[in-house]
């Protein structure tokens, strides 16, 4: 098992807590939680690159700025989901980005993806019509956000990789909450909704294991190429499916769980595909 693949393990993890913590909090709106991951990240990381000695503003600011702003959409869009969807099925459906991921990179990076993984994505999606389809707590709203959110993950993991040669990793971490909390932050600052002292302490953890799984997730993808790790990310759908079952009693019917397993075989072929072939 190459370095890559355990930090995207080690990754995916740390998201699963923050799933939990997002998860939770049904009572403070994404927005608000979006901005306090990013102030706790913010904090943290600035503390970390100031340690190191790391000049923090970057060298490729351009793409620094762009990974910032679609993460930031990504994210305000994945945690609404999260609130409005059972868990599993927010999860899977943000885990269609590394097949965005595979088809972005071929005009971002030229790592053309092959005939046959147009297949694999038809397939995929199909899985998310069936998970929209045999689940009437999802709306076609929220799928259609969850599936914009995986597109923008997908951005976002791309310039990643652009900014391997280019910028430190913490500082490809740290333009992320130094996008976010302008933007957010003005908003919120207009919506605010005030968390209830147990709430507080969940606002913090989601900061803090998002800032780790964001510099492991990093690491990984500035190791390896896109499509080695992406695929890595599917274990998340598990922990979803059982964190969602033993901590929020949410359970998905059979044709629901079909659809979450078309979603992972077609992401699935499609990167180990792209590995074997490329």
């Amino acid at each position: 098992m190459t370095k890559g693949v355990q930090y995207i393990i080690i990754a995916t993890l740390f998201f699963t807590l923050m799933n939990i913590g997002v998860k939770y909090l049904q009572n403070i709106p994404a927005y608000e939680i979006v901005f306090f991951r990013a102030l706790v990240s913010l904090v943290v990381c600035y503390a970390m690159v100031t340690r190191q000695k790391i000049y923090p503003w970057g060298n490729d600011k351009k793409n620094l700025l762009l990974r910032g702003i679609f993460g930031t959409s990504g994210l305000l869009m994945y945690f609404y989901t999260i609130q409005q969807m059972p868990l599993a099925s927010a999860v899977t459906i943000q885990y269609l980005s590394p097949i965005f991921t595979i088809i972005i990179a071929g005009f971002m990076l030229k790592e053309y993806p092959r005939p046959i993984q147009w297949l694999f994505f038809l397939l995929s999606f199909s899985g998310v019509l069936m998970i929209k389809g045999f689940d009437p707590r999802i709306l076609p709203l929220d799928v259609v956000i969850g599936v914009a959110a995986a597109i923008c993950s997908g951005f976002a993991y791309n310039f990643i990789r652009k900014l391997k040669d280019s910028d430190h990793p913490l500082v490809v971490v740290l333009y992320f909450p130094l996008v976010t909390v302008p933007i957010v932050g003005s908003y919120t600052l207009f919506h605010w909704v005030t968390p209830e002292p147990f709430e507080w302490l969940i606002l913090i953890l989601i900061g803090l294991a998002t800032t780790v799984a964001q510099i492991f997730m990093t690491k990984a993808y500035q190791l390896e190429k896109a499509a080695n790790v992406s695929n890595f990310n599917y274990l998340g759908s598990v922990y979803a499916l059982l964190v969602g079952y033993f901590l929020f009693g949410e359970v998905i019917g059979l044709l629901g769980l079909g659809g979450i397993a078309v979603i992972f075989v077609g992401v699935l072929l499609s990167s180990r595909f792209r590995t074997k072939t490329a």
